[in-house]
């Protein structure tokens, strides 16, 4: 029988604290909040290993390291308002961490209204941030999510600004690709 609550203390001693995510809000959900509920039984038990577990089609949790810096990046606040797309684990984080929440995980993930999220995370993969992610941004807003064209990614935070969009790298990363989001197959000699 697997101890949840001593590897939920384990994984962030181990793979969140260790990786620069120093945000008490971030390191206190992820010690209570039961992983393993939100994927299917036969998996539980991958719930705090140092990997991303698939929980559906297309859909997979994040590493605990990648997600707690991604959510680390967005230097989340009380009272904010956050969306989380395909991201289960993000969504009960945020919310753990007084954040008001919205869930996109159905099979439409790239309508979410616009200008209306303080923080948006997503745990998956995609060539580049959907236009309409970005402009569901409110002023000042964040939107942390994995870019990747080739076999490594990079973790990007975009913010918006009064002068426009900008996006900062803050690390390399290999998750799968969100559902319906990867890379188009070309075909080339």
């Amino acid at each position: 029988m697997v101890d949840f609550s001593a590897a939920r203390l384990n994984m962030v001693d181990s793979q969140v604290r260790t990786n620069d995510v120093t945000d008490l809000r971030v390191q206190d959900a992820m010690r209570v909040i039961p992983r393993e509920s939100l994927l299917p039984p036969g998996r539980a038990f991958l719930a705090y290993a140092d990997a991303e577990v698939p929980y559906g089609p297309g859909r997979a949790l994040l590493a605990p390291r990648d997600v707690a810096k991604l959510l680390h990046a967005l230097a989340i606040a009380p009272g904010q308002k956050g969306l989380a797309i395909a991201a289960p684990y993000g969504a009960a984080v945020l919310e753990h961490a007084g954040l008001s929440v919205e869930r996109l995980d159905g099979d439409d993930l790239s309508s979410p209204k616009a200008g209306a999220y303080d923080v948006i995370i997503c745990e998956g993969a995609v060539v580049r941030a959907p236009d309409a992610w970005t402009a569901a941004l409110a002023p000042g807003g964040r939107l942390a999510v994995i870019e990747r064209m080739g076999p490594v990614g990079k973790a990007v935070v975009y913010t918006q600004s009064p002068t426009g969009l900008a996006r900062r790298e803050i690390f390399d990363a290999t998750p799968s690709y969100l559902g319906g989001f990867e890379p188009e197959q070309g075909f080339a000699f």
